[in-house]
């Protein structure tokens, strides 16, 4: 068997007489998992042999790995006779190789003695759990499970590299200079609180297999980075007391708002400008949650059946990444999707083409229209081909425009339109894209020529072509 003890948190004096006696009255080696530990070294005065595993933590290169070989090595040991296994504290807080030695069944383990540190923690920063609190090992935690508006302690930070790590992931959610407190050897005569900014949590203070970091609630208004918070605060727009033009509003009636909201996004991402990026796609948010919670309010859906939505359809139209499909390209890929997408519906189309947004723009819903025929075979074999039928269309608009029928010219206008946004694709080209960046390029360039024309105290209309084209020529050259 193993007989786990716990040697508490601090000095001999913390270790009950039985605990003490049984250690002291050993004759054979005491396995520890590590030496670094006062009581250890009162013991080890008094005659107790130990064998410590403060080696293995050199030798790999996770602290997972470290755990099992423990683990596994006390098991093998303890097939041969009785096994006394130390640890800092109490065994069964955060002792990983305890929970390892816990979970098999071929030897029988028994826990004993040991004083957690946690009611010396409590008591030193004068603190009470029942309002909340978190203890998170500072080997071993995402930032997504912390709770900082609870009390939260990260035990472990026992070197540079792990108090290093606890600041940048701290940093992701709090302010540079929100304070925390350095518990060092709480509880016994060494104890040592420490207050300093996070951003000097690994600068200022030296830690130990004994140093703890506390972290204070935080006020839940502070917290305004979090789409929680923004849920919230949508959600106090739409109630009672909140504003009359978010209170009214329906989802027809933010339609136009919401797709202008995506063309902003678009003119950001074409300025290659982050900061806009960034408060553009926070204004798109934000139309997606305020949808959420008129549907909320209606009580037709909620922003979890939207995120639920959205990340089981992410999970199953990616079985290569989620499962065991394996994808040797994008264009696999996107056939997958394909199929996939179809499964969901439940049903057979009647046609290929359904499901195409109404509200697309023409241009881009040619190339949609081009992309869904062609994934069925109804496609040009080459680009050549397509440049032919380009050619042949502009013959046909140049002839309607002999015939002056108005009707005509707009149709074969139309095909032209069609045909150049097929060619787009062949070439891996959005004809939207292009269009808007060429539409965009002649703003920039007029512009100059307004500009130019108005500095020489004339107006637009007084200017000649040539001095326009001029001007143009000049815009084009500074791009």
């Amino acid at each position: 068997m193993i007989e786990v003890i716990g040697l508490g948190a601090g000095d001999i004096n913390q270790l009950s007489i039985g605990v003490y006696k049984k250690l002291l009255n050993s004759e054979a080696i005491v396995y520890t998992r590590t030496l670094d530990h006062p009581v250890i070294t009162d013991l080890q005065q008094e005659g107790v042999r130990f064998y410590s595993f403060d080696k293995i933590y050199e030798e790999m290169e996770d602290f997972a790995g470290v755990y099992e070989k423990i683990s596994t090595y006390l098991l093998d040991k303890a097939k041969d006779g009785p096994v006394i296994y130390t640890v800092p504290g109490h065994p069964m807080l955060a002792e990983r190789t305890v929970q390892l030695l816990l979970e098999q069944d071929e030897v029988p383990v028994e826990i004993s003695g040991g004083q957690s540190y946690l009611d010396a923690l409590f008591t030193s920063l004068e603190i009470d759990p029942i309002e909340g609190f978190q203890f998170v090992d500072g080997t071993s935690f995402e930032r997504r499970q912390l709770n900082y508006e609870q009390h939260l302690v990260f035990c472990q930070v026992y070197d540079s590299f792990i108090a290093s790590e606890v600041k940048l992931s701290l940093l992701e959610d709090l302010p540079p200079e929100y304070e925390v407190t350095i518990v060092e050897a709480a509880g016994t005569e060494k104890e040592q609180l420490t207050k300093l900014r996070i951003e000097d949590l690994d600068r200022t203070v030296e830690v130990s297999n004994l140093t703890s970091v506390y972290v204070p609630p935080i006020q839940h208004d502070e917290l305004s980075h979090r789409f929680s918070r923004l849920v919230e605060v949508i959600a106090a727009l739409r109630g009672p007391d909140g504003c009359p033009w978010d209170q009214k509003q329906t989802h027809e009636s933010l339609r136009a708002h919401t797709i202008e909201e995506v063309y902003e996004l678009i003119d950001a991402i074409d300025q290659e400008d982050d900061d806009n990026i960034t408060e553009e796609l926070g204004d798109l948010l934000m139309h997606v949650v305020l949808h959420s919670q008129i549907g909320a309010d209606s009580g037709y859906f909620s922003i979890e059946d939207v995120i639920l939505s959205a990340t089981e359809k992410m999970i199953h139209r990616h079985p290569h990444v989620f499962g065991d499909v394996q994808v040797d390209s994008a264009a696999e890929v996107l056939t997958n999707w394909d199929a996939l997408k179809q499964q969901e519906k439940g049903k057979q189309r009647d046609s290929i083409l359904e499901g195409i947004p109404k509200h697309l723009p023409a241009l881009a819903k040619a190339a949609k229209i081009q992309q869904k025929a062609a994934k069925v075979g109804f496609d040009w074999a080459e680009a050549k081909d397509v440049w032919a039928k380009l050619e042949e269309e502009v013959k046909e608009v140049k002839a309607a425009i002999t015939s002056g029928v108005a009707e005509d010219i707009e149709d074969e206008f139309g095909d032209v339109l069609f045909v150049l946004a097929n060619l787009t694709r062949f070439y891996q080209i959005n004809a939207e894209v292009a269009l808007n960046r060429a539409n965009r390029k002649f703003i920039s360039r007029f512009t100059h020529i307004e500009q130019r024309i108005k500095r020489q105290g004339k107006r637009l209309e007084e200017a000649t072509l040539d001095e326009m084209e001029a001007y143009w020529q000049e815009a084009k050259e500074s791009e």
